[in-house]
């Protein structure tokens, strides 16, 4: 896995940022741009410690008090969610919606990302509720290629 990791960050370069979900020990052995943690992992300041100043250190927030703390750590941004019902987590927190969105972007400065049950049909409500970008899993999955490349037109 870290091999294929490894292969496609140098197959990307520059085009796009990787960033490893929760583990900051991978994300520096496959040369990633940066890691995103949840709630239950390492704090924010200790994988900072790890990948250090120059690597995008993202927390993910499911509420305005997890908001607030993550917004005075050393995060590079922040995400809020989950926007919508997902299918990609077990036990999702309670769905923020696209008010949550608009409260959570009153509330920092620093990029916003929101991420949980997005697909190319509500990418831009939530833009315009004032995230700054989208995560994405389960709407790029079925057809990659031209999911992103839609995606992309949405948005820009």
């Amino acid at each position: 896995m870290l091999d294929q990791a490894r292969e496609l960050k140098r197959d990307l370069r520059d085009s796009v940022r990787l960033i490893m979900n929760d583990r900051a020990d991978l994300c520096l052995a496959a040369g990633f741009d940066g890691v995103h943690i949840g709630q239950d992992d390492l704090s924010p300041e200790s994988v900072r410690r790890i990948i250090g100043p120059d690597r995008i250190l993202g927390v993910s927030t499911h509420n305005p008090e997890q908001l607030r703390e993550a917004d005075r750590t050393s995060a590079d941004y922040l995400a809020i969610g989950p926007v919508f019902a997902t299918t990609s987590k077990e036990k999702p927190d309670p769905v923020v919606g696209l008010e949550g969105v608009r409260r959570a972007r009153a509330l920092t400065t620093k990029p916003l990302v929101a991420i949980g049950g997005i697909t190319r049909k509500t990418a831009a409500s939530v833009v315009e509720a004032g995230a700054d970008s989208v995560a994405v899993i389960s709407d790029l999955l079925r057809e990659p290629r031209k999911s992103a490349e839609e995606f992309l037109r949405i948005l820009r």
